[in-house]
């Protein structure tokens, strides 16, 4: 037994001789059930239903195919899952065979082609051990199925692989050189040899190689709302960093034009003397001083950009209120192309064909999973590539969440400031009746929360009539800067009132039962959940919380020193007394005696980001407070479970829950 946890053991004990004779009875009721089953670890979680299971099954044999890039055979490289985990597949027609090229444990992530124009035919992809997030990365060769270890194969963080136009060179970024900085490395593909080329200090990434090979653009990433971009002179080793008009701003893609000589950026740089809320898409030549914003005319992000191979089109995706539209321009007179209408939902993965002629995506709506999709730009035509399952259900029943606003306690010019949120709906509601209601919190905090098919929210709805709030708090991206950074540091509370305020509208909707409300979320959406129970248990019934932060200052301390930079300027820096006593004020730790409602933990133990120390504590001091406590933890996971069984089990321990604590 550890000296900590001996610690723990006694000031709980220690607080139940003092307490009075009724909660001392509350206290002992809750005794620690504790199981232990391969990997799994359980207290206090019941044994799950057969029926259950068979009910959910369906639901959580669903799943979806990601594009990854284009074969020089004219094949699809796709991501999707069989088995355990998401592996590599090819797809060499409209609707044909997923021929599946490993069968790792593991699930894969970043699948980079080579370019065509490369003498090599392959594909780069990392891999790690249990969710560790230290993943090393390989080349898979598809001619002799071989597999390579191109990095060091230690505890250091390699990801961003990026090929040189010809294939010959290979960016990343990687911790190796002192497991706290993310440099930028580069490869000699030929012989293997890498070495550092950006080693400045704090999180750098690789964005383009130039058509010559001779020049590599980088960005140094400070926060959500801040980075730095640059080029390297790949023969001397010079860093230049690039000015930044009013000398703050975030940006996205960084990409050579086809001339090599002038780039397209995202960026919200102020235009001329306006500031800009939203990252738009520009152009700018050094050398003539020519810049072009692109996209000024639409008053919402740039998400993402691809330029083809032959240099005649740039496709960039919008994301207009949570929903995705794709644009194509002609270059180099950047007219708009005329597209085929796609479906209403969002784009992920593009890349031109070797050609130039047709461009490949993945597409998913509220109603269906992730599936690839080609578009050809002459035609105008649009053909799905992949048919991906359902689990036998039938699609047509599954509800399209609507988008809807709620006035929060803030204002935004002289008017009462609003949140959106997504609402799905049980369909078929009997007039009358109140529907139970569970609040979705998403993670980042710099994330959206976006109508992409959610399994979840679909049996939720169908099989137990079950309304699904899906909100973005202030401090979520899509909606602006001054919105991204409106909860930042003491003001972190702030977008826990924005919950407070989503009880108030529930309260208000005649459909919906403000009696029987849950609240769930993972990372930092874990964070809003306890928070919320803190402030809200006695309009709160349940919470269900996901490799969530407890503490910001056990938080900052504990997770992973490549990350913890970034995080501070987030949070605020545990360092400075006076923001350690705004965590000390805030954190849910320290407010456990003010959760009153039943609580699910659930936990990945190799989480680098989270630590699973941060569920163990929260377990701790809740359970001292006489309040009913469910803990999971996985230990072949990080953060979020990314095995099928393991993703499967918590699922229907999560519905369980509900059952016995919400839907009762």
């Amino acid at each position: 037994m550890s000296s900590s946890f001996r610690l723990v053991l006694l000031t709980a004990l220690a607080l139940a001789c003092a307490l009075p004779i009724a909660v001392q009875a509350q206290v002992k009721r809750e005794e620690v059930v504790r199981q232990e089953q391969g990997n799994r670890v359980s207290e206090n979680v019941p044994a799950i239903p057969a029926e259950l299971i068979e009910t959910l099954n369906r639901y959580q044999n669903t799943r979806g195919a990601g594009f990854a890039g284009w074969t020089k055979d004219g094949c699809l490289l796709i991501s999707t899952r069989f088995a355990e985990t998401a592996q590599a597949h090819r797809v060499c027609q409209p609707l044909g065979m997923r021929e599946q090229l490993m069968f790792y444990p593991e699930p894969l992530g970043g699948l980079t082609l080579a370019p065509a124009t490369s003498s090599r035919n392959g594909f780069v992809f990392g891999k790690d051990v249990g969710g560790n997030e230290f993943s090393q990365l390989y080349w898979f060769d598809l001619a002799t199925r071989e597999v390579t270890l191109l990095t060091d194969g230690k505890r250091t963080q390699n990801r961003g692989a990026l090929f040189s136009r010809d294939g010959r060179q290979l960016a990343w970024s990687s911790t190796a050189r002192n497991g706290t900085d993310t440099d930028v490395w580069l490869m000699d593909v030929a012989t293997r040899q890498g070495k550092p080329v950006v080693i400045e200090g704090g999180s750098w990434s690789a964005r383009d190689i130039a058509p010559d090979g001779t020049r590599m653009l980088v960005m140094r990433n400070v926060s959500a709302s801040e980075s730095h971009p640059g080029v390297v002179d790949l023969k001397t080793g010079k860093l230049t960093m690039f000015p930044v008009d009013g000398d703050k701003a975030a940006f996205g893609g960084f990409r050579f034009a086809p001339d090599g000589k002038a780039v397209y950026f995202v960026s919200d740089e102020p235009l001329g003397d306006k500031p800009s809320e939203f990252q738009t898409l520009r152009y700018h030549n050094p050398g003539t001083g020519e810049f072009k914003p692109l996209t000024a005319d639409i008053p919402w992000d740039v998400d993402a950009f691809e330029i083809a191979d032959d240099g005649r089109h740039l496709a960039y995706v919008t994301n207009e209120d949570g929903i995705d539209k794709l644009h194509v321009l002609s270059l180099p007179t950047h007219t708009l192309v005329a597209l085929p209408a796609l479906p209403v939902g969002l784009i992920g993965g593009m890349g031109f064909s070797p050609d130039g002629t047709r461009l490949a995506m993945s597409l998913n709506t509220a109603t269906s999973p992730n599936d690839v999709y080609v578009l050809d730009l002459a035609a105008a035509r649009l053909t799905r590539w992949t048919q991906s399952e359902v689990g036998g259900l039938d699609a047509k029943t599954f509800v399209a969440p609507t988008l809807i606003r709620f006035p929060t306690f803030d204002q935004l010019d002289g008017k009462p400031r609003t949140i959106p949120a997504f609402y799905y709906k049980p369909a078929n509601v009997r007039a009358g009746t109140k529907l139970p209601v569970i609040i979705n919190i998403h993670g980042g905090p710099e994330s959206q929360a976006l109508p992409s098919f959610s399994p979840n929210a679909q049996y939720l709805a169908n099989e137990l009539g079950v309304a699904v709030l899906v909100p973005n708090v202030r401090g979520s991206s899509g909606y602006g800067k001054t919105y991204l950074t409106l909860d930042n540091a003491a003001k972190r509370e702030d977008s826990v009132k924005d919950i407070g305020a989503l009880l108030d509208w529930i309260a208000t909707q005649p459909d919906l039962d403000a009696s029987r409300v849950g609240v769930t979320g993972g990372s930092y959406g874990g964070y809003m959940v306890l928070a919320s129970l803190v402030h809200y248990s006695d309009r709160i019934k349940a919470g269900v919380e996901v490799v969530g932060i407890s503490h910001f200052g056990t938080f900052l301390n504990n997770t992973e020193s490549y990350r913890r930079d970034l995080r501070r300027v987030e949070y605020g820096d545990e360092r400075d007394p006076a923001m350690k006593a705004v965590f000390d004020r805030i954190s849910p730790l320290n407010n456990a005696k003010k959760i009153t409602s039943p609580l699910f933990v659930a936990q990945g133990r190799n989480d680098p980001r989270v630590p699973y120390t941060e569920a163990e504590q929260i377990v701790k001091a809740v359970r001292s407070n006489g309040q009913p406590v469910w803990f999971l933890m996985f230990n072949d996971e990080g953060h979020g479970f990314a095995k099928k069984a393991n993703s499967d089990y918590f699922g229907a321990a999560t519905v369980l829950f509900w059952q016995q604590h919400l839907l009762k």
